[in-house]
């Protein structure tokens, strides 16, 4: 008898502990908002109101804020974490896209789609300190693991660019296939992976040498190759395994990050977009524009868990840091 109440005691213990639940913000481009998730029961807990055409976003290093593009208002806006409200600007340049902070959160690197540049802000003092010039359309946007070097990717040009954080200059360019969209690092720096939508591939570039490695390719049947247009990109930080979302072909592609050979592809909501992983790696959140969504995967089953309805045509995601 108290043998069997201890186990039903140790039982509800156990079923009473909440599992480990973590934040995302995702921007909605269409509906002009940002939804917020919480991943203890999938689902949205509050939308925000932001400026016109909001894309790139990203939790600042702190937690405590969102930075969110807002293109067509030609700012950054902050929203504040704990009132969930827009709270400041920052001065990006014309139709800002996408952006990457520094590690230790004190600079904004932005892209401007339509004036070509590359604008540095100071997030303290809430200035720009310059610009870079970069090809036409910019829009990829990493930091390497050291905060050496940033990539740009211009959608036009077809080039990652290359630039020196501590002189801000480009020091090399690289071609890859048409309209670059999204660049991602290897955590150990041994290779940086760039999509490009419209050559339906993802360039793997060793970042120390500079030059391509090697281009992973993807075929699904019954969809033809136009359909397949990769655009946000994840890897695992044990750098073994990547994620690429493949637009209207309506899949993630997943990649042993060894060989660069796809071994599946999962089927999510219509258009997908961007991803981020929650921070223990076990969940990676897609966003699907045309079907108005968030798919859920479960990274270790590599299945499809849950999809939650958010605004109209997501965009972007970000995770908040545990």
């Amino acid at each position: 008898m108290r043998i069997a109440a201890i186990a039903c005691f140790i039982g509800l213990s156990f079923a009473a502990t909440p599992a480990v639940a973590f934040i995302a913000y995702v921007s909605n481009e269409k509906s002009n908002t940002v939804s917020v998730i919480d991943t203890a029961t999938w689902s949205v807990t509050a939308t925000i109101k932001v400026g016109q055409r909001p894309r790139g976003i990203e939790f600042s290093k702190d937690g405590k804020f969102v930075l969110v593009a807002v293109g067509d208002d030609d700012t950054i806006e902050v929203i504040d974490t704990a009132t969930r409200e827009v709270v400041d600007k920052l001065p990006s340049g014309p139709d800002p896209e996408l952006f990457v902070q520094d590690a230790a959160g004190k600079l904004l690197y932005v892209a401007n789609e339509n004036d070509n540049t590359v604008t540095i802000i100071d997030l303290a003092r809430r200035a720009r300190l310059g610009e870079v010039q970069v090809g036409v359309e910019p829009e990829g946007m990493a930091l390497s693991p050291d905060g050496s070097i940033l990539i740009n990717t211009s959608e036009t040009t077809n080039m990652a660019h290359f630039i020196d954080t501590s002189t801000r200059k480009i020091v090399a360019n690289i071609l890859v296939d048409s309209r670059p969209r999204f660049a991602e690092f290897k955590r150990d720096n041994s290779e940086l992976w760039v999509s490009a939508e419209i050559g339906g591939t993802v360039t793997v570039i060793d970042p120390v040498k500079r030059e391509v490695k090697t281009k992973i390719n993807f075929a699904i049947p019954g969809l033809r190759r136009e359909a397949i247009q990769p655009v946000g990109i994840g890897i695992t930080s044990d750098g073994n395994t990547g994620f690429v979302a493949l637009g209207p072909a309506n899949r993630v592609a997943v990649i042993d990050a060894t060989t660069h050979q796809v071994t599946k592809y999962l089927l999510v909501g219509q258009r997908v977009w961007h991803m981020a992983f929650t921070p223990d790696e076990k969940h990676l959140l897609v966003t699907n524009g045309v079907s108005n969504d968030v798919s859920v995967i479960d990274v270790a089953a590599l299945k499809v868990i849950k999809t939650i309805q958010v605004g109209e045509l997501p965009w972007g995601i970000t995770m908040a840091p545990p």
